[in-house]
């Protein structure tokens, strides 16, 4: 067996939390809502709750699915909750967010796999603060076309779905997953969408140039006009282990590449997310 590979010591960021934030963290959890940022334990927590931007995680906190690189618990997930898109809502409106990105686990368990709860949800927001701008960023409801239909055709700002990582190496990262599908989706998406497609994806786990360069191209293909490349990181020893660090400079010449390939805007980092600054993503021209 492979000795792990250590951390990078300029790979540290730290994780202020201000008064302001905490007091938001604890406001959402007296809620009974969860963030993605605290259940996949994003590090950017505190910097997105401080630009005004945050990202809600619905339909429960157990997923169907057991991605190998992911935090998120999995499980036999609950009911769905009718009220969550009102206290969704309320939270959006108390905060006086600019910008919500809205995503959930995988429920496989629901026969549209939770596309008429995102309507819902956006729904509620629209109606509490008709000013917010929402992204969505949504599981492949296992390519049911009139889910993803569904959700594509909300007055939303952003539709988003996550390729995570490249073709080969799906059977062992993204277990219950199909590169195919996911691509299908967000192609789908691009022709019933108002808003702009994006995707997101982790390196790091093993996957060629080559190989990134061919999801680039699949990727501007499919209409994707924001994509996201972040470093991934082991959440815990029960997840996958991180193959290769890759030096900041690194991540310049991926977004580099991507754009060269067709993909108009791209954030890269060793601390990008999907869900990262997500209004400024959003916002830059194509």
């Amino acid at each position: 067996m492979n000795a792990p590979v250590r951390r990078p010591e300029w790979l540290r960021k730290e994780k202020p939390l201000t008064e302001g934030v905490v007091r938001e963290k604890a406001a959402i959890a007296a809620s009974g809502l969860h963030t993605v940022c605290e259940s996949a334990r994003c590090p950017n927590l505190s910097e997105c709750f401080r630009s005004g931007n945050a990202t809600f995680l619905v339909m429960g906190d157990q997923c169907t699915r057991s991605c190998r690189f992911c935090a998120v618990g999995h499980g036999r997930p609950g009911a769905l909750d009718p009220d969550e898109g009102n206290r969704v809502a309320l939270q959006v409106a108390r905060m006086s967010l600019r910008y919500a990105v809205i995503t959930s686990v995988t429920r496989d368990d629901l026969p549209d796999g939770g596309a008429a709860h995102f309507a819902r949800v956006v729904a509620c927001i629209r109606a509490a603060a008709p000013r917010t701008g929402i992204e969505l960023l949504v599981p492949d409801f296992r390519g049911r076309e009139q889910s993803i239909d569904l959700v594509a055709a909300l007055p939303i700002d952003v539709l988003g779905h996550n390729l995570e990582t490249v073709r080969r190496l799906y059977p062992d990262v993204r277990r219950g997953a199909d590169y195919a599908r996911s691509l299908d989706l967000l192609k789908r998406a691009r022709a019933v969408c108002a808003g702009r497609i994006k995707t997101g994806i982790m390196v790091g786990l093993g996957e060629t140039t080559e190989e990134l360069a061919g999801l680039f191209d699949d990727c501007a293909a499919a209409g994707v006009s924001l994509l996201t490349i972040g470093q991934y990181l082991r959440p815990g020893w029960s997840n996958l282990p991180v193959a290769r660090y890759l030096a900041p400079g690194e991540f310049a010449q991926l977004a580099e590449m991507a754009r060269a390939h067709g993909v108009p805007v791209v954030q890269a980092g060793p601390y990008v997310r999907s869900s990262y600054l997500a209004e400024s993503l959003c916002r830059k021209k194509i």
